[in-house]
């Protein structure tokens, strides 16, 4: 079953005050920077919307607030697809699903990448597959949504700012509305 956007705004409402597993932000914090950044770049209103709910799978289990320290990969990239999938399009779902693959890619393209992971996405890396080698590195690259999920990966990395100001969570929903779909936009 689909979320509406009100569904959403509640999750964020009961979870979102949750610390985001070894950093100095919450949830929602995380969530309203990466849109941020993503909205500075001049990103699409959906690849804004992908920013917001890039990590709203983290709210969907009760696996406790660090499952990595657990050494479980909670799959977060995958848990919310099936709940979102009849708001958005794939211009909002693919970026979300291939953003923790893009970790895995950029680890593998980019020098000095993995050493400014933080700790537990470091630890995260090594539950979801590790770092990519060259072959899947340019499989990965060349599948539809990955360049987008790239820029998403590292608006992810950057939005860990204690007591970064943002626009409201009702600012990024608007956005979210202007691209769902005309289904999913009932309330």
């Amino acid at each position: 079953m689909a979320l509406t956007l009100s569904d959403i705004e509640k999750l964020f409402a009961d979870r979102g005050a949750e610390q985001y597993t070894g950093e100095p932000v919450t949830q929602l914090e995380h969530a309203l920077q990466s849109a941020l950044l993503a909205e500075q770049e001049g990103a699409s209103d959906a690849l804004v919307t992908a920013a917001l709910l890039h990590d709203l799978g983290h709210l969907l289990h009760d696996l406790g607030p660090s499952p990595t320290l657990q050494g479980i990969d909670d799959v977060h990239q995958y848990r919310a697809l099936p709940f979102l999938r009849g708001l958005f399009g794939d211009d909002v779902i693919e970026p979300i699903k291939l953003h923790v693959d893009a970790k895995r890619y950029l680890c593998a393209v980019r020098p000095g990448y993995f050493a400014e992971l933080s700790d537990d996405s470091k630890r995260s890396l090594g539950l979801q597959g590790g770092i990519y080698n060259e072959e899947q590195a340019q499989a990965f690259i060349s599948q539809g949504g990955a360049a987008d999920a790239v820029r998403l990966r590292i608006w992810d990395d950057l939005a860990k700012t204690a007591g970064l100001p943002t626009p409201p969570l009702t600012h990024f929903l608007e956005r979210a509305r202007r691209c769902a779909l005309p289904a999913g936009t009932a309330q």
